[in-house]
């Protein structure tokens, strides 16, 4: 074999990660309560995951206000999914991306799905607001979309994907926008009708019992997402009893990073140095550990080479032995100069 093409190397033991499509099926078809949790960067993700969650949820809310932004579709589908797919590609655990409304009517909805099924994302979320939509904890304009207008963009969601283990949610908010229980039901049950692989109903009380009601009359196959973020007394072992797959903690590290942050910034203005927060922070270490500088340092030291430039060849000697740029200059003879 030609040295210069001898650079085989047998396959690395690490095993490839599983689509993030397909390990979240496996998940819903496996026993057990499903758990994620939001984040709104890789950093965020990462830290999820190492913790123990099942997966990610590519939070609007949290990513809104990272942003500084109200949560109320004013950033755009680009700018979401740019960081739903940072974060699928920091992790090794599926990521369920929060889509708000689709972004527009079904024909915006296919191309969302075609974009976040190419970036690696498991599955999607699409409420039954009318674009723009506010934030369901905000109180005031909640309004719904009607029935058969979200059911095509159901139905125009699974037209447009292409892996058949790529998920499309679809979130009920019967009960934010204060309907009843009823409601939030026929909702449910048209969606499933329509092709949503999973419904999820949304609820404001912080009482868990309205979302305990919707579980216990929810008879359909397809499996439901709750998301405990006011009725947070209740647990995910019996949420997962009375009949949730899968349970959100959708905004809970960016809230902690709020308070955290907060902390440390006054303490550090009321000291005057940072002595009293250094037991109370990450270390420098973990920080490292996090982005992944073991792996990088072990590649630099495998794959960088050639760390010093080459220097140029020496010049072709001159007629008298010397080298070219030594050698005397040559006459140029002109026509005047002829013997």
């Amino acid at each position: 074999m030609d040295h210069l093409h001898s650079t085989h190397r047998e396959p690395s033991a690490r095993p490839a990660p599983r689509q993030g499509a397909a390990q979240l099926r496996a998940l819903f078809d496996a026993p057990g309560t499903v758990r994620i949790a939001g984040a709104h960067n890789p950093l965020g993700a990462r830290l999820a995951e190492r913790a123990g969650f099942d997966g990610i949820w590519s939070s609007g809310l949290e990513i809104s206000a990272s942003q500084g932004l109200p949560d109320a579709d004013i950033l755009t589908m680009t700018e979401l999914l740019g960081v739903a797919g940072s974060m699928a590609s920091a992790v090794n655990v599926p990521v369920v991306a929060d889509c708000d409304t689709g972004y527009g009517n079904a024909n915006n909805v296919m191309h969302m799905v075609r974009r976040y099924e190419a970036a690696g994302i498991a599955a999607v979320t699409i409420e039954d607001k009318r674009f723009p939509k506010v934030n369901s904890f905000i109180p005031g304009r909640q309004e719904l979309a009607s029935v058969p207008e979200f059911c095509g963009r159901i139905e125009a969601a699974k037209e447009a994907q292409r892996d058949p283990d790529f998920m499309v949610i679809a979130r009920i908010e019967a009960l934010i926008a204060g309907w009843d229980l009823d409601e939030a039901l026929r909702r449910g049950e048209a969606y499933a009708a329509a092709g949503a692989d999973a419904v999820l109903i949304h609820a404001k009380s912080g009482s868990p019992q309205p979302v305990l009601d919707f579980l216990q009359r929810w008879h359909l196959p397809q499996p439901v997402v709750v998301v405990p973020t006011t009725y947070h007394t209740i647990s995910a072992g019996e949420l997962g009893a009375a009949g949730a797959k899968m349970v959100v903690y959708a905004n809970h590290g960016l809230r902690a990073g709020i308070q955290a942050v907060s902390q440390t910034f006054e303490t550090i203005l009321k000291d005057g140095r940072t002595t009293a927060i250094e037991d109370h922070i990450a270390p420098l270490k973990t920080v490292f550990d996090l982005q992944g500088m073991d792996e990088f340092t072990e590649n630099e030291k495998r794959f960088v080479r050639g760390g010093t430039p080459e220097a140029p060849p020496a010049p072709a000697p001159g007629r008298d032995g010397e080298p070219a740029e030594h050698a005397r200059p040559v006459p140029v003879l002109t026509g005047g100069d002829a013997p």
